[in-house]
């Protein structure tokens, strides 16, 4: 099932922008864009969608006011090229607060936020044959790589990049491991060290400060340890 899309910008360049990049990522769709904030709203009355890009300024209606005239509002992502209205904009619950032009790899994080946001209330982004949840990585310039959260072991950082291993395979990206960590539910993984997050169902044993995946150790750090090893006793039979 795919995470259907509007985009509404009253400059159809940014636009196109934001449609391009979500037709690189294949569980996204863009039902229909807006140059004007009206129009959506007519087509809101009849359809609805799981994402909202929406521009602040706009004649007639204003993204901001968009916003506050929906009764139940999809996820909402603003686009724009003012810094000055994030807090506004926060308080309207809004999901992320991009400032154009904006970059891929900033956009990803955004779609990602929006796969574990559906996922924890709706399991939008769950196909059809129920596998579990999953997002997508940047591995090279041109390559976006779906990874199944239920095939991650754990993630390590490699100071500006991170090395993801799953049990179908290795992957570099460049995040941080904060970053990162927050995209993942937190019942389901948790932060050991500054330079490891690991996958709670994928640990096969503990022993001492060390957790054993997969045949490998890997150290618990001191200001970690306690919260660890309380949530390894509360997952316990």
């Amino acid at each position: 099932m795919k995470t259907k899309c509007l985009i509404i910008d009253d400059e159809p360049l940014a636009i196109n922008v934001i449609k391009n990049y979500l037709d690189q990522i294949e569980n996204f769709e863009v039902i229909k864009t807006f140059t004007n904030a009206i129009e959506c709203l007519n087509f809101l009355k009849e359809s609805t969608v799981d994402v909202i890009f929406v521009d602040i300024n706009m004649p007639v209606l204003d993204g901001l006011n968009l916003i506050k005239s929906l009764e139940n509002p999809p996820l909402i992502i603003v686009t724009t090229a003012y810094e000055e209205f994030a807090l506004e904009t926060y308080e309207l619950d809004v999901l992320d607060y991009l400032v154009k032009p904006i970059e891929f790899p900033r956009f990803m994080k955004s779609l990602n936020k929006v796969n574990k946001r559906l996922e924890n209330n709706t399991a939008v982004n769950k196909p059809q044959n129920d596998r579990p949840a999953y997002l997508f990585v940047k591995i090279d310039k041109k390559k976006m790589k779906k990874i199944y959260l239920d095939e991650i072991l754990t993630v390590e950082s490699l100071k500006d990049y991170l090395k993801i291993n799953t049990t179908t395979g290795k992957y570099i990206i460049h995040s941080t491991l904060s970053d990162f960590t927050d995209l993942l539910p937190s019942r389901d993984f948790i932060r050991i060290h500054r330079s490891y997050t690991i996958a709670i169902n994928k640990i096969d044993a503990v022993e001492g400060n060390s957790v054993e995946i997969e045949g490998l150790r890997y150290t618990i750090g001191r200001s970690y340890l306690e919260e660890v090893k309380q949530i390894i006793l509360n997952s316990s039979l």
